[in-house]
């Protein structure tokens, strides 16, 4: 006769945790040791490191038939995260632990040969789906604590070994509910990227950067090599927001799932940065592969993708990006299943005027050819341009200007105005779901940002002579909006289109 008990896990789909329940079965027979319910190659290896790990803990292994069941059967179960709770079933089906269903705890972790746990990845997630479905307690591998302490009113307990979880499981001592967490601090993104008092001249790209920051657009800046544009673009995670909690937990859950997350940290206390190699292939910028991940555009999600030497990019991943930046998330469709992964962020693009670097230069002469200076600005495509909402020149900087010993305006004044704008546009959408004015679209569009007579007027002539697209014309509006909002005015005037028709003026 069979002895089965029971204990509760988690996988992760896209940045979605699903609950799933580990049932072990012994009884008699010939030695075997089967794992059903989906489970991938390295859920099947667990068998090997359960069986090491028991024996290497003091405890026997029983030389019966056991039998592993991942419930639901219909979800894929993937990663050594159920090493930890197989083995704690299986200890529990032997009598080494005194009891038999477990369905007020959660357990995950990876096992070594040794016994002791492993810190694995995705645990963010996996805690915020145990308190949705009101299972008290949660059980991790001591370098998660962090993130296991991040969710209210959750009871969690970090673990270093196999003997420590199953004297844990039935003794009260060591489960505490998880502190309220540390608000994130707007200086701690100034202290990590540096601060715009640094930054010299520039006026015009300080400027649009104040304006992205503001509305949530994306940008592109073009210069020579060494006139500040990835100084500057470092600096605008300075001047944003700092992370409300939702937005710091979808952002964290995301770099939990792709095991980014410092050992013993919980929530990210700034916004995230990432600047991607140009060698980077499509499938790691957005996203991707046989068991969908999080790329590149997904771990800057309420952050910032810096793309530097833009047209080096291969042209396949550029593209890719185009929906993404459109939906605010990626869609990665799979014969077995579809996971989707939020990607709403400020992209920032820096460029060369030309493959030497050096058109339009006052002091150096450019090498390049027409047909050279056309391919590489080519290499961005239309339709990609058309979804960056500001294009600025970041020119070359005379020594008298580098050398200038002037105080420059700080990243706290900038941020100040910053929120201001962003406040304003809080109160103006509502409760429409719509936070930032680059997310205006259609009717709200309109209504939202519509320009008084003379701004129509200045905003029609500008379509007619760039010849621009339905989408680069929602693009000004969008911009001449939040410019507004900067300036304080409830409305968008003539001077507020001018500047942003001033901002696709290079392309």
């Amino acid at each position: 006769m069979g002895v089965l008990a029971t204990i509760l896990s988690a996988t992760i789909s896209g940045i979605e945790a699903t609950l799933v329940t580990v049932e072990v079965d012994v009884h008699d027979g010939l030695p075997n040791f089967a794992v059903v319910g989906q489970p991938d190659a390295t859920v099947r290896e667990s068998r090997d490191r359960v069986r090491s790990a028991i024996r290497n803990s003091g405890y026997q292994f029983p030389s019966q038939r056991i039998t592993v069941n991942l419930a639901p059967p219909d979800v894929r179960k993937e990663g050594a995260a159920f090493d930890l709770p197989i083995a704690l079933a299986l200890l529990a089906a032997t009598g080494a632990i005194p009891v038999r269903d477990m369905p007020e705890t959660v357990v995950i972790g990876a096992l070594s040969l040794d016994g002791c746990v492993q810190r694995v990845g995705g645990v963010l997630p996996i805690a915020v789906a145990t308190a949705r479905h009101r299972v008290g307690r949660l059980m991790v591998p001591a370098g998660n604590d962090g993130e296991a302490t991040v969710v209210a009113d959750l009871c969690a307990r970090s673990v270093l070994t196999l003997a420590e979880a199953a004297d844990a499981l039935v003794s009260p001592d060591g489960w505490a509910p998880a502190p309220r967490p540390i608000p994130a601090n707007p200086d701690d993104a100034t202290q990590m990227w540096g601060d715009f008092a640094d930054v010299r001249g520039q006026a015009l790209a300080r400027r649009a950067l104040e304006v992205a920051a503001a509305g949530g657009h994306n940008v592109l800046l073009s210069g020579p090599p060494g006139s500040g544009k990835t100084m500057m673009a470092r600096r605008l995670a300075g001047i944003l927001p700092p992370l409300g909690f939702d937005e710091a937990l979808e952002s964290s859950c995301i770099h939990s799932v792709a095991g980014l997350l410092p050992p013993g940290s919980g929530l990210l206390s700034a916004r995230p940065f990432r600047a991607p190699h140009h060698t980077i292939s499509n499938v790691a910028l957005v996203g991707g592969g046989s068991m969908p991940r999080p790329g590149e555009l997904s771990l800057a999600h309420n952050g910032i993708l810096f793309l530097d030497e833009m047209p080096e990019f291969e042209r396949r991943a550029l593209e890719v990006l185009r929906q993404p930046l459109e939906d605010g998330e990626v869609r990665i469709a799979r014969a077995a299943r579809t996971a989707t992964f939020p990607a709403r962020v400020t992209l920032v693009g820096a460029m060369n005027p030309c493959p030497c670097g050096y058109a339009g230069h006052p002091l150096r002469a450019c090498r390049c050819t027409p047909l050279q200076r056309e391919r590489y600005a080519g290499r961005i495509s239309g339709p990609l341009l058309d979804r960056l909402d500001l294009c600025v020149e970041v020119p070359w900087l005379p020594p008298d200007v580098m050398g200038d010993e002037q105080p420059q305006e700080a990243s706290a004044a900038i941020r100040t105005r910053v929120l201001g704008a962003r406040a304003r546009q809080a109160a103006r959408h509502g409760d429409t779901g719509v936070r930032l004015n680059a997310l205006l679209k259609g009717r709200a569009l309109r209504r939202c940002a519509r320009p008084d007579p003379e701004g129509r007027a200045l905003l029609d002539a500008a379509v007619r002579r760039l010849a621009l697209s339905g989408r680069a014309h929602e693009r000004i509006l969008r911009v001449a909006r939040t410019i507004a909002d900067l300036a304080g005015s409830p409305d968008v005037g003539a001077e507020h289109v001018a500047e942003a028709v001033q901002y696709r003026m290079t392309t």
